[in-house]
């Protein structure tokens, strides 16, 4: 798919009160069952209801493989035999893989829905409907069109700013822009939704909390600081977040609710979500469930026993990489992923619930993907389908402002003990049960690493020194599975910076190869990464290159 046909979709936007997904064919072309904006949006129900499709419908593609073969295969979480998205964890993939051609595709979507409100909602709106109204539904737009817009730079570096729609209809071939520029259009529209969203209170009504707030807009704003390593506003930004009491952490500001408890369906739009994608789960429209729902668990869930739905490829499961960085103490270990005998009553609860059994091995490391796997429709509320559960995708948790508090207060040192930064980062490790730390180390090497090893012996092949960060691995811990880990890893070295050595030297060290599944289990070796700084900037799809022969052309500065 084309630039210039996302450009095209995105003129238009389905009559809808609900966020669906659809089927690809459907971003190839104008659907046949919209309306032009100017023409529905009429009143404040309407216009609250045009934000609707940005928390679902463009953001399939990159739910089905793209977000946790970008991420997790390649940041080294996850690992894959499937030849889709195996070739993530090796760092060859190129510029014909359909897995990032999907994730272009999604984004860019995603970008274009956005646009259709920003450049039509000011002047289709009759005077009837207030401006609050309308500001409110502009800053939803800019914030997902920001968020988009953060995963894009990310993985493709300079990729072409798109700020107007209808302006590109006709000019679709476009130069790729700078990734400061691309960082300064981001930051541009979060100040934008910041100062225009609604200010909200999470509270115990979910439903209400499914769109994003002022709160939401600066809590991405202070992620994009830290990127950009503009360490006083990431702070600022995240303390603001912090002092406004419109989010909670589940198991420290909400009792009985513990970190498990936030991947339940039933958990959906909680007080720690601050930007979630919305799923309708086995919804039917067209008699057809596929494309309308959260496809995450058809892929990670090691049984069909578990989705009771027919799927459950077992297609991702977590690398020993991760499970070393996890003490057995660590209440998120559990809800992370699965070892034999853990058990799981809310899973398959009308047989008593799902016990991991001896010698599952979902991936070759003894081990299944638990995180976003949320069993049976019976589990849920008699909710879902094949590949189309209905819990939402997190985007963007509390729990972030307070590592990213602590990484802010650093500001870049080695080492702290600043209270600021230990209470922040020692909140998220009072949640899992861990005990606080005194100092926070980074960049540091341990030689002769110990690991738990959830019952595996490693090899000769474990590296004899290794290099640990204090706030690297409270973010793997907190956020694995959550697509975000690569992106950590690809920061370390600076802003911009391309060489990525500090990065390269953590992947290297990654064990992500498999073992034996008869006891004693032991680790098999050749199982280290090679990497060079060049296979870690992924490339535009060919097809979006020869739509667009400007793409392949250095970046053009972008006029603000």
């Amino acid at each position: 798919m084309k630039i210039y046909k996302k450009l095209m979709f995105g003129i238009v936007v389905a009559v809808s009160a609900v966020a669906t997904g659809c089927k690809k064919d459907y971003f190839n072309r104008p659907p046949l069952s919209s309306v032009a904006i100017g023409n529905f949006y009429q009143n404040a129900d309407q216009v609250n209801a045009a934000t609707n499709v940005l928390y679902s419908v463009p953001w399939f593609g990159w739910n089905t493989h793209a977000g946790w073969a970008i991420s997790e295969i390649s940041g080294g979480n996850a690992r894959s035999y499937s030849s889709d998205v195996d070739n993530f964890s090796t760092f060859t993939v190129n510029n014909q893989d359909r897995v990032l051609d999907a994730a272009w595709n999604s984004l860019f979507t995603e970008v274009a829905q956005a646009n259709a409100l920003i450049n039509t909602l000011p002047t289709a709106v009759p005077a009837s409907v207030t401006k609050d109204v309308v500001n409110n539904a502009l800053g939803e737009a800019h914030l997902m069109r920001a968020l988009a817009y953060f995963h894009l730079v990310r993985i493709y570096g300079p990729v072409p700013i798109i700020a107007n729609t209808a302006a590109n209809i006709s000019n679709f071939q476009v130069p790729r822009n700078p990734v400061a520029d691309v960082y300064k259009f981001i930051v541009n529209d979060l100040l934008f939704a910041e100062a225009n969203c609604y200010a909200k209170k999470r509270g115990g009504t979910y439903s209400a909390n499914a769109h994003v707030s002022s709160g939401s807009a600066s809590a991405l704003l202070a992620k994009v600081y830290l990127y950009m390593q503009d360490y006083k506003n990431a702070r600022a930004e995240a303390e603001k977040v912090i002092n406004s009491g419109e989010f909670k952490l589940y198991g420290i500001d909400i009792a009985g609710k513990q970190y498990a408890d936030l991947f339940l369906t039933a958990n959906n739009n909680n007080e720690e979500s601050i930007i979630a994608l919305q799923w309708a789960g086995g919804a039917a429209v067209n008699n057809n469930t596929y494309g309308y729902g959260n496809s995450f668990q058809a892929s990670a869930a090691a049984s069909s026993q578990i989705t009771g739905t027919g799927d459950g490829y077992g297609e991702v499961a977590p690398t020993f990489d991760l499970m070393d960085e996890f003490d057995p103490a660590d209440l998120r270990r559990k809800p992370t992923f699965m070892v034999p005998g853990d058990h799981y009553p809310e899973i398959d609860q009308a047989a008593g619930g799902y016990t991991y059994p001896a010698g599952g091995s979902a991936q070759g490391t003894n081990s299944a993907t638990k995180k976003y796997v949320v069993g049976t429709p019976a589990d849920n509320g008699g909710i879902g389908a094949a590949q189309s559960a209905a819990n939402n995708t997190y985007m963007l948790r509390y729990a972030d402002m307070f590592l990213i508090e602590a990484e802010a207060v650093m500001a870049g040192a080695t080492t702290s003990t600043d209270p600021v930064a230990l209470n922040a980062i020692n909140t998220i490790r009072k949640r899992a049960g861990l005990a606080p730390l005194t100092q926070i180390r980074r960049f540091y090497t341990v030689a002769n690493p110990s690991y738990p090893l959830y019952g595996s012996t490693p090899n000769g092949n474990v590296p004899k020194n290794v290099i640990k960060d204090d706030i690297l691995e409270e973010r793997r811990r907190e956020f694995a599975f959550e697509d975000d880990f690569f992106y950590d890893l690809m920061r370390v070295d600076g802003f911009n910076n391309t060489t990525h050595t500090l990065g390269i030297q953590l992947m290297e060290q990654q064990d992500r190869g498999t073992a034996g599944s008869t006891a004693p289990i032991v680790r098999y070796g050749n199982i280290y990464l090679t990497v060079t700084p060049d296979q870690l900037q992924f490339q535009i799809p060919a097809v979006e290159l020869a739509a667009d022969p400007k793409l392949s052309g250095p970046p053009v500065p972008y006029t603000f």
